[in-house]
């Protein structure tokens, strides 16, 4: 991707160079109340959406996972809890006010080892290749600048056999629920994030980079361009979200 380009922030245009600036600025608005916004929008429902991404992992006792775009630990913790001490978890994100919200929260709920947290920019991870038996990404990709980048990456760190999770918001199957969906995210989330964050403007920014969100089908084959295989994706909540799997070969 050319530095002299545009590209999108939300469904404004921005210089390439200062579209991670300013998505972090909004992740440090957000950061301390991350969660409970979360628990908030979704009425709950994210942690059926995580709990599907986990089940369909297939981390075992004694991988080694990175979750990208971890935050405040969701995923992580669930992964500490299967790999267990001989394991590896690495908690990364590229904001550091998220970062710390989720080292926090981990810290403060009595988790240690296996976890370990880096703050790493997805397109340019500072780690070996195959390195991981599980890479995930959730609820992150959306906000990165060069998603084929970061996607070869992922791939490029994972172990032969190894499998990457994406878990992203991405298009509704049902065009009524569709309509509906729109009138929440774009009246609602606005103004619950004036309300319990305030901050509308961030919120709006969320609603608005769903929509530039890649769909389900062009998904799948960025995953396959990447370098994976066996690429599949698994529609969550009729589409609001999707799963995407793949393996490296």
């Amino acid at each position: 991707m050319s530095q002299d380009s545009n590209t999108h922030f939300g469904f404004s245009q921005v210089p390439v160079e200062q579209k991670q600036a300013k998505v972090g600025a909004v992740f440090d608005s957000v950061a301390r109340r991350y969660d409970a916004m979360n628990d908030l929008m979704s009425f709950g429902v994210h942690r059926m959406w995580k709990r599907f991404t986990i089940a369909k992992s297939g981390v075992r006792k004694g991988y080694s996972v990175l979750d990208i775009a971890g935050g405040t630990g969701d995923l992580s913790r669930k992964f500490a809890d299967i790999v267990g001490p001989e394991g590896r978890v690495v908690l990364a994100d590229i904001n550091a006010s998220m970062l710390e919200v989720g080292r926090t929260r981990m810290l403060n709920e009595g988790y240690a080892a296996p976890l370990e947290y880096v703050q790493a920019n997805a397109e340019k991870l500072p780690f070996p290749e195959d390195s991981f038996d599980c890479v995930s990404i959730a609820f992150g990709l959306r906000n990165v600048t060069d998603k084929d980048a970061a996607l070869a990456e992922m791939c490029r760190v994972l172990k032969p056999g190894g499998r990457l999770l994406v878990l992203e918001f991405s298009k509704p199957q049902n065009p009524l629920l569709a309509k509906m969906y729109d009138a929440y995210s774009f009246k609602a989330l606005p103004m619950m994030g004036k309300l319990v964050a305030q901050d509308s403007d961030s919120y709006k920014y969320l609603a608005e980079s769903i929509r530039m969100h890649p769909d389900q089908e062009t998904m799948l084959g960025m995953l396959q361009t990447a370098g994976l295989s066996l690429c599949k994706y698994y529609n969550l909540s009729d589409g609001i979200v999707a799963l995407h799997t793949g393996i490296k070969a």
